[in-house]
């Protein structure tokens, strides 16, 4: 036997199944029975799996007992086909739920014009004036600003305040217009429709329509808007539009702007570009008079409470900004001009938006005019004002149509004039009128061409319009023939406003009610066809290893079925003549290749013997064993169906967070139960242990319940990294979830940056560690000099990045151009750093001492002559081992005959070794895209999925099973309750506010050309532990079989 330099623990090689000539050897082997090294055998570049086994942690293919049933050249493209299969089977059960959950409606194509018969024929002496259309013009031009999430609090001023907060009593230039001038100046509660995504909050107040959840999925594609909006009506009528700010508005209205200033609005790390570049045309522009209507949006306090929160000086910065630009812009308007100055949104008090919170849905919206606007003064509490309202007031108070699909209300006090109550009244009446006409015209269009506004509502709506059209014809005449006294006029007036405004308001409630209703028999069937997609995975890995054909066959009959439905359905639709719906076609072809998956299988598998392969002899046994026999699948099933039931309650859902880490502990205290249900835990009982009663335990109980109480303290400690939903008002987010800009205390900031880079640089010095341990990094291979280098090099570009991207705007001073390029190029350099480390891996997986050299001529193995003394010795010893371990694998298990006996040392992880730097990178990479404290919440996912591994391993080998390559049910549960529990650990939740946006701009510094990269990048911040925990799934199976390999294994075949 040859003897080399033990560098690791010894492997057990082969397979530990109950083989007679097997002989196992317990302690450490001395060195002169040791041989460590292995070579790469020029198969497995071919995708070939080795026969034989020259690691235990290696994969399914390794053990003999599968090696019998599986032919020498696994059948790939079989084994894709079917996992493409199944993909297409999830994909189809979830886009048919997704069309029933996430709601569309239909968006018509007309438009409104002023020839349009919707305004009563004037009564005597009352004409419409020039460029006028539908109402009298009251203004010639409008200045919309809209201060992108302006929440209501940010607007309103509070003297009383001593000590206000950052982002209070800073706009107090509307507080002077609004108390010095009532009547030409009021502050408004602009109340904002869900989802409070720009994109959509742009459309509402364009074209006065409510958007549906659906328009979320465009807020990063944004195309352009086909239904009337208030920017066609002005370009129709001759107009000129002027645009700077948001390019969000450049999708959605192309060539609508007679000028325009676009500036990219995705970078949420940016406060400064898009509000500068409007400050710098924005006074020349309004000085010019070349425009009509002009529209600036600012975006530096949206992207400041997405970087720093509200709660933050920064944001009093950008406020005072937007106060000093208000003050120089009033400055420069005339008296013609109607100024609007308006918030999209809310926001926060972790500065997100998207959702529906009294935060996010509250903003502001403020209305100043030199000429006087209001009858009265303001009320003591400023009125609450629905977005859509905007619409068709400022097209009326312009002279332009309103909208076609608008239903919103106008807000009347805008057009009371300054002349006495009953002249007022008449006016607000007009346009009222003029609206409810408009509304009514919208839903019956919309009625005639969709169905989901319910029918005995349109027909409450009806009578209401009726009733109150015919009143307003009736007072009209009479105010003709002058024959009610003021008092009498004016009560009558407003009891009519009253009724037109209960129309609209109801109108608005039907639509908003109706728009979203969703579709449940899709619903249904999408959940059906999920729900078999997993039964039918379920059948699938429990019959894979059974025949080496059972990819091929089961693919047949399900292609054939599938494609069959398909192309009926196609047919059927050509000659009805409607239109092909995919997703459908798709629904269906895939229900039909599960059912002919079904069909297939059980009609090859008779019931006696799937019985005879899936059960025990149950009629053999007693009511203990059967339980046991059933104990194993049922808990962990149990738990899953427990938790897949939970969505369809709408507590459990919001609870979600809490629910998976309880589930996740309740399965592994479960796991122990089992084990000691079943006497695992407990040495065999002696005449002494019988005669007393007791019985002892075995010593691996203790190592294994201090494993269960450290999961159980991670799962405790991820707790504290939660983010809230908006359903519980009394949630505060967890404060490890903001990034460290926004901290105010230095010390606090350096402390935690500090600790965030030790855990950096702790991880790394943990996995090198381990690899070594288990005998890798010995060699000069590429992929090992990365780990020894690449590694810390990749750590300091994390932590050179998050020193940069939390120092604050005005601490850098000279250095901030400099700065900007670090910010770009440490994460780009960490890009890079991964890619290759990752195709370094893909090329070369090996870490261990392994190279191919000749084979010698002379014996197969040489005869000891000590220690060598250099590299060359190595070469020449190494491969020949490593092949003579393979022929006498291959002869063992083809021919039964004893020819030599193989012996190996250090070959413990030459196969998870990999998956440990795959996964390492990946965490590198998704830690990257997260806030900096949220590493903490990393390495919590980390040590837990260590805890999950080693609890496998223990539990395994307490119950003595048999079948070292198969992973049991509980284990895979447990890793998708921990994929789920982390998922809320590192800040998300399934709600559009919790979406971590700025995750698309780590590493650049201006928009995106495409939208593919930044839903790459958001994708994977959002789902960060999920393609962690399936990682560590690989790890499983290779794992458990590493971390008892302390052993020294001979095989003799």
């Amino acid at each position: 036997m040859v003897s080399v330099a033990a560098a690791a623990p010894p492997l057990e090689l082969g397979s530990p199944t109950r083989d007679p000539t097997l002989c196992r050897h317990r302690g450490t082997v001395p060195p002169k029975q040791a041989a460590a090294g292995s070579s790469r055998d020029p198969r497995r570049s071919r995708g070939t799996p080795l026969r034989g086994a020259p690691s235990r942690d290696a994969s399914p293919f390794v053990t003999p007992s599968l090696s019998r049933q599986l032919p020498l050249r696994m059948q790939r493209w079989p084994v894709l086909l079917f996992l493409a299969w199944v993909c297409f089977l999830f994909f189809a059960g979830i886009g048919l739920f997704m069309s029933g959950f996430l709601l569309t409606r239909i968006e018509l194509a007309s438009s409104s014009s002023c020839s349009d018969p919707l305004v009563p024929p004037p009564w005597e002496r009352q004409s419409l004036p020039p460029g006028s259309c539908w109402a009298p013009q009251r203004f010639s031009k409008a200045v919309l600003v809209i201060i992108d999430a302006l929440r209501f609090e940010f607007a309103r001023f509070n003297p009383a305040k001593a000590s206000p907060l950052p982002y209070e009593n800073k706009l107090s230039f509307l507080h002077h217009l609004a108390t010095s001038q009532p009547r030409h100046a009021r502050l408004y509660r602009f109340r904002a429709d869900p989802p409070t995504a720009t994109m959509q909050r742009i459309k509402g107040l364009t074209t006065g329509s409510l958007p549906t959840f659906i328009d979320v999925g465009s807020n990063f594609a944004t195309y352009a808007i086909q239904e009337d909006n208030l920017l066609a009506q002005l370009v129709q009528n001759g107009r000129r539009v002027v645009f700077m700010g948001d390019d969000t508005w450049e999708g959605l209205f192309p060539k609508k702007f007679f000028r325009s200033y676009f500036f990219p609005s995705f970078n949420v790390k940016d406060l400064h570009t898009v509000d500068d570049g409007i400050l710098q045309h924005l006074y020349p522009t309004v000085d010019s008079g070349e425009w009509d209507v002009l529209i600036a949006h600012f975006l530096g306090v949206d992207h400041c409470g997405h970087k720093h929160g509200p709660d933050h000086p920064e944001m009093t910065k950008k406020l005072t900004q937007m106060n000093e630009m208000l003050r120089s812009l009033v400055d420069h308007l005339g008296n013609d001009t109607l100024l609007l100055v308006a918030g999209d949104h809310g926001m926060t008090e972790t500065g997100d938006h998207g959702g529906d919170s009294e935060k996010e849905v509250n903003a502001a919206l403020f209305v100043y005019s030199k000429t006087a606007l209001f009858g009265a003064g303001p009320p003591e509490e400023p009125e609450a004002v629905p977005q859509v309202n905007l619409v068709p007031t400022v097209a009326l108070l312009l002279g332009v149509p309103i909208p076609y699909s608008n239903i919103g209300e106008v807000m009347a006090e805008l057009f009371s004039g300054d002349g006495d109550a009953v002249s007022a009244a008449l006016q607000q009446l007009s346009v009222y009128h003029i609206n409810a006409k408009q509304v009514h015209r919208f839903l019956h269009s919309y009625s005639l061409v969709a169905q989901d506004l319910p029918a005995e509502q349109l027909q409450r709506l009806q009578e209401l319009f009726s009733s109150a059209v015919e009143e307003h014809s009736r007072l009209l005449a009479q105010v003709q023939g002058v024959t009610l006294v003021p008092p009498e006029l004016e009560s009558r007036l407003g009891s009519l406003i009253g009724r037109f405004q209960l129309y609209l308001r109801e109108a608005r409630a039907v639509c908003t009610q109706s728009w979203a209703r969703f579709h449940p028999l899709r619903m249904v069937g999408g959940c059906t066809l999920i729900a078999a997609s997993c039964l039918l995975c379920y059948v699938a890995s429990e019959l894979a290893a059974a025949s080496d054909s059972f990819y091929r066959s089961c693919l047949l009959y399900p292609l054939l079925w599938g494609s069959a439905v398909a192309v009926l359905l196609g047919l059927a639709r050509v000659f009805t003549q409607e239109g092909l719906d995919l997703l459908l076609v798709s629904s269906w072809a895939a229900a039909a290749s599960q059912l002919g998956f079904f069909w297939h299988w059980w009609g090859r598998h008779p019931k006696r013997a799937r019985l005879a392969g899936s059960q025990p002899p149950l009629a053999s046994v007693g009511l203990r064993q059967r339980l046991r026999a059933w104990l194993g699948l049922a808990f962990p099933m149990g738990i899953l169906l427990f938790r897949c039931g939970a969505m369809f309650s709408d507590s459990f859902v919001v609870a979600e967070a809490r629910v998976a880490p309880f589930l996740l502990a309740s399965l592994v205290m479960l796991l122990v139960g089992k084990l000691h249900w079943d006497g695992r835990l407990t040495v065999p009982e002696g005449p002494k242990q019988q005669l007393l009663g007791f019985s002892s335990y075995r010593r691996e109980i203790w190592y294994l319940l201090c494993l269960v109480a450290m999961l159980l303290v991670c799962v405790r400690l991820s707790g504290f990294f939660h983010q809230c939903r908006e359903e519980i008002p009394q949630c505060r987010p967890s404060l490890f979830l903001s990034p460290l800009a926004s901290l105010r205390n230095t010390r606090a900031k350096n402390l935690f940056y500090l600790l965030c880079v030790a855990l950096l640089a702790g991880l790394v010095y943990a996995v090198r560690s381990w690899l070594r341990h288990y005998g890798n990094l010995n060699s000069s291979d590429p992929l090992v000099l990365f780990v020894r280098w690449g590694f810390p090099l990749v750590v300091l570009c994390i932590a050179c990045y998050w020193a940069v991207a939390s120092s604050t705007d005005d601490s850098l001073g000279k250095l901030q151009e400099l700065v900007q390029v670090a910010v770009v190029a440490f994460p780009w350099a960490v890009y890079g750093l991964a890619s290759v480390g990752l195709l370094l891996l893909l090329c070369n997986p090996m870490t261990v001492f392994a190279k191919d050299t000749r084979e010698s001529a002379g014996s197969i193995v040489t005869p000891y002559l000590g220690v060598p003394s250099s590299e060359v010795d190595f070469l020449h010893v190494i491969p020949q081992i490593y092949k003579r371990m393979q022929e006498s694998q291959k002869s063992r298990l083809e021919g039964g005959s004893c020819k030599a006996t193989v012996a190996a040392y250090g070959l413990g992880s030459v196969y998870s070794a990999a998956l440990v730097i795959a996964l390492t990178l990946l965490g590198f990479l998704l830690m990257l895209l997260h806030s900096e404290r949220l590493s903490l919440a990393f390495l919590l996912l980390f040590l837990e999925a260590f805890m999950l591994l080693h609890i496998h391993t223990r539990a395994r080998d307490l119950a003595g099973d048999a079948e070292p390559f198969s992973v049991p049910w509980y284990a895979v549960i447990s890793w998708l309750l921990a994929a789920s529990q982390f998922f809320y650990s590192t800040g998300h939740q399934p709600i559009f506010p919790a979406i971590h946006w700025n995750a698309a701009f780590v590493g650049f510094h201006l928009d995106h050309s495409t939208n593919l990269l930044p839903a790459v990048l958001v994708g994977a911040n959002t789902f960060a532990s999920h393609i962690l925990f399936a990682g560590h799934d690989g790890r499983a199976q290779t794992v458990p079989h590493l971390l008892g390999s302390s052993n020294f294994m001979c095989l003799c075949p």
